[in-house]
């Protein structure tokens, strides 16, 4: 039986929310062993002048536990 556990990042580009989910994926891949899977909680853009200058994901990242 595999125990699993969910842990939270955020991650931000200044590309779009498709860089900065896989930012935050491949990060959480160097530091967690056993990831096995992601959803994204909320997004939001940093606005400037009008502008966006930034884009930021919430992740619920999912990683299997070593015996």
């Amino acid at each position: 039986m595999s125990v699993a556990r969910v842990t939270e990042i955020t991650s931000a580009s200044s590309k779009n929310f498709e860089d900065a989910i896989e930012k935050g994926i491949s990060r959480s891949n160097k530091t967690l062993r056993n990831l096995t899977g992601a959803w994204v909680k909320s997004q939001k853009v940093v606005v400037e002048k009008g502008k966006i200058v930034e884009f930021r994901v919430t992740l619920k990242v999912t990683f299997i536990l070593e015996k």
